[in-house]
């Protein structure tokens, strides 16, 4: 879909890939112990269906950090550590991989710039998205001009955490679980950051991974594949 002019996204599911039990189908990450030979043939088929070029897709090795990087590319060695990629590349597909994280997709179509998130709980508490925002303003983007969306991720009625992980975290994601244990919505405090930070259209898939059985989520599941948040620019 468009999320502005020019920029497309897309949000997958478990369905419609080759992977079998228990990443069946479309399993799309490769470190999680499915066959390597399935995941190429569903990352391909991805690309195809989804209208972005296979071989113009950059991933990352997503550590849980804050680090961003620039791409021009696809990497031509091996694929270095980093939680946010963005672009000014045409073309350029840029994936985050998650099964409960939030995919945070961010574009400012005016400087043609998209980016990409992998925000989970540690890389939230420490600002990977906004670590993605600065690069782009670095770039010539303003977060006034941004359109953000927030993808699918366990929601704070299921995210249960014992209270000193809470406490560790920010205000703005502290929740209480449907069972009335202490949890975290990684949403919330995602979407405070960016309003904080000047970028006022945020949007949301507000589907929660661990409630949504077409969707991968490993702490429902524990042995389990990734879908994707994919953006780039078109022409």
């Amino acid at each position: 879909m468009l999320l502005t002019d020019r920029v497309h996204v897309v949000i997958t599911d478990r369905h419609g890939g080759v992977s079998a039990d228990p990443y069946d189908s479309r399993n799309l990450g490769g470190a999680v112990g499915d066959t390597a030979s399935n995941v190429l043939e569903n990352r391909h088929k991805t690309a195809l269906e989804h209208g972005f070029d296979p071989s113009r897709v950059v991933l990352m090795n997503q550590v849980h950090g804050v680090d961003v990087e620039y791409v021009t590319e696809p990497w031509r060695a091996e694929t270095p550590a980093a939680d946010a990629l963005c672009t000014d590349q045409v073309g350029l597909a840029l994936g985050v991989l998650v099964a409960d994280c939030a995919p945070t997709l961010i574009a400012d179509a005016t400087a043609g710039l998209v980016g990409a998130a992998h925000s989970g709980r540690p890389g939230t508490a420490a600002g990977v998205v906004l670590n993605l925002v600065r690069s782009m303003v670095s770039r010539g983007a303003d977060p006034a001009r941004m359109v953000a969306l927030v993808g699918p991720a366990a929601c704070g009625a299921c995210y249960e955490v014992p209270a000193d992980v809470q406490a560790s975290f920010p205000a703005t994601g502290w929740s209480t679980s449907r069972h009335g244990n202490p949890a975290l919505d990684i949403r919330a405090t995602i979407t405070a950051q960016l309003t904080d930070h000047g970028v006022a259209d945020v949007r949301h898939d507000r589907r929660c991974t661990i409630e949504s059985p077409e969707l991968y989520s490993y702490r429902r599941d524990r042995v389990t594949g990734r879908f994707a948040g994919y953006i780039w620019l078109g022409a």
